[in-house]
Order: structure tokens, then sequence, then C-alpha cells
């Protein structure tokens, strides 16, 4: 069985925190940069695909946050593979970006703490008391919560690849996608607090067996903006929208 995990391409949120205000954090596009990274993601699996033994190969089987950026990284996978390699594709809510209640769309602590100080400064304690991957934040999730929803996800998963060998691909979020491993691979609680998300549209690649185990590496690190290129390729991917610059005070 192999898992592909995708992180969604760069989106106007990676490069402008405003744009999860303007559209909400479920509706925030890919950049243009984004778009092509997705791409990029979409060869290296078909030609990693492409490389193995056709004996016992099965196909994609395709699961996606419902999150704009998630799902218009899928379409850009789609446009770079096969359509012979491809499956099933499915839609999971349980894929979804953690959840920050009180805090969502506003990602400067400053901020939050000037907004909620009474909430902002529970939280602090329940992060230096019980550590991040248990705080909660104010009517949102955990990171806990979010591996919770994931081995949910991951039941679906291994129940579907009980009777054959399976090459899923999960189009998801940092934090999700990090949860996956977790659950799939046991990780410890340690290994969370200490590791980071992948890039966007890096792909962190699960392959083995029930019996003689499991096994992660980094398959691709996509291609970061360099000096020269900061400027590019940053409008919104498939649609035409602008942000709408911060107020000043």
């Amino acid at each position: 069985m192999r898992l592909f995990l995708v992180r969604h391409g760069e989106s106007l949120g990676n490069i402008n925190e405003q744009a999860y205000r303007q559209f909400g954090d479920h509706n925030v596009p890919l950049t243009q940069w984004g778009h092509r990274q997705a791409l990029e993601a979409g060869g290296v699996i078909a030609s990693y695909l492409n490389a193995l033994p056709s004996a016992g190969f099965g196909k994609l089987q395709i699961w996606y946050s419902p999150f704009l950026r998630t799902r218009q990284s899928k379409d850009a996978l789609l446009e770079a593979l096969p359509e012979s390699v491809v499956g099933d594709i499915r839609e999971d809510y349980l894929l979804r970006e953690q959840d920050f209640g009180l805090f969502a769309e506003i990602y400067d602590h400053a901020e939050q703490k000037q907004k909620f100080p009474e909430e902002f400064e529970k939280w602090a304690r329940l992060r230096s008391n019980s550590g991040k991957f248990y705080a909660r934040p104010p009517d949102g999730e955990s990171r806990a919560d979010v591996a919770q929803r994931v081995r949910l996800f991951l039941q679906t998963v291994m129940h579907d690849a009980e009777n054959s060998d399976r090459n899923v691909v999960i189009v998801g979020h940092g934090v999700t996608n990090r949860a996956v491993e977790m659950n799939f691979l046991h990780r410890p609680v340690e290994w969370f607090e200490r590791s980071d998300n992948p890039g966007n549209a890096d792909i962190t690649l699960i392959e083995g067996t029930r019996s003689q185990g499991y096994e992660s590496i980094l398959l691709h690190q996509a291609a970061d903006r360099q000096p020269g290129q900061e400027g590019e390729l940053r409008d919104a991917y498939g649609a035409d929208v602008t942000l709408t610059p911060k107020p000043t005070a």
C-alpha cells in the first residue's frame, strides 16, 4: 500500500494572511505559483508510478479536503496524471484544516491578544502547561482533535484496502497531513510536537505492508520562490479576485 500525502500548493493566505479574513479560510484560492507547484507534484506521482512494475498495480484512489485550495490542488494533480492510473476521486470533510475558533482568520498573535485578551491568555497557559498538541483555542480544535478525526478517516481508507493493493493520494493541509502520518505510522505525540508542516505541494510517501511495516519518505519538495521571483505569479488562480489592503490604524 502506498499513501501519497500532498499538501495544497501555495495559496493567497500563504503570501498574505489578510486573505483568510477576506475570503474565509475555506475559500482561499491558490496562487498561480501554487497551481504550478501542484501540477509539478502530479507529474512526480505519475513518474513514480510509471517506474513501478505493472504486476499488482492498483489505480489511485484520490481523497481531498473540501477547502478551495485543496480542491484546486486536486484538479491540478489530475491534469498531470494519466487517466489510466486514476480510480475513485472523493472529498472528505474530515480532511479539512484545523479550526482555530475565535482565532480563525487572525493569525497574528498580537492581534489575537488585543481582540480576545482573556481567551488568548487562557490558550497561552494551556499551550505552556499541556503542550501545543492538546491546547484547544477558544471554540476551536486542538491538534489532538484533528488527529482524532483523521483517525476516523483512515478507518475508511484501510477498510477499502483490505482486499487489494491500494495507491492512495490525500490532498490536505499541513496539520491534517501530519496527523495522517502520525496515526498511520503510530508516531508519538512528541513527534508531532517537534515536527514541522510540510511545504506547499510537498509529497510525503508512506509505503509498505501490514506484515512488514510502513515507512515514510519525503518524495518531493516543491520549488519555492527564488531571489528575483518574489513578485511572480502571486495572483489568485482560477478566480478574478484581488486582496483588499489591510486598513491602517
